[in-house]
């Protein structure tokens, strides 16, 4: 299947927990940061992404209990230089709030981007 079908189609059959979550964190509603759901970092779909922090967020049901492949795929993303967080289904369903602050708290951690430089003539004096 093809990658944009694959992206699509898991965008529109999202968990309740998927669900839930986004509407925390979409339109840049925590720190200004942008989330986008189901994007590719191959070979992997990732739940929902902030590309400039390089964070990654992964939504688990209970088949994901010490998954090994689940340690691979974190591994394989940190080496891509991202940082991945996971939240059990039913702890997104039932403390919204609670995994919302640490989204927060993990991206007050993260080092943002250098500013660009300054234009000429944009300098104060």
């Amino acid at each position: 299947m093809e990658d944009a079908t694959r992206a699509r189609q898991l965008r529109n059959n999202p968990t309740d927990a998927e669900t839930a979550l986004w509407q925390a964190l979409s339109a840049r509603k925590i720190a200004g940061v942008r989330f986008n759901r189901q994007v590719r970092i191959k070979p992997y779909f990732c739940d929902l992404v902030a590309r400039t922090p390089r964070l990654v967020i992964e939504i688990d049901g209970g088949q994901h209990a010490e998954s090994e492949r689940d340690a691979v795929r974190t591994r394989y993303l940190q080496t891509r230089g991202y940082r991945v967080i996971r939240f059990w289904n039913n702890e997104v369903l039932g403390n919204l709030d609670g995994v919302v602050a640490e989204i927060e708290r993990v991206l007050a951690t993260i080092p943002s981007p250098s500013p660009s430089r300054k234009r000429k003539g944009n300098e104060p004096g």
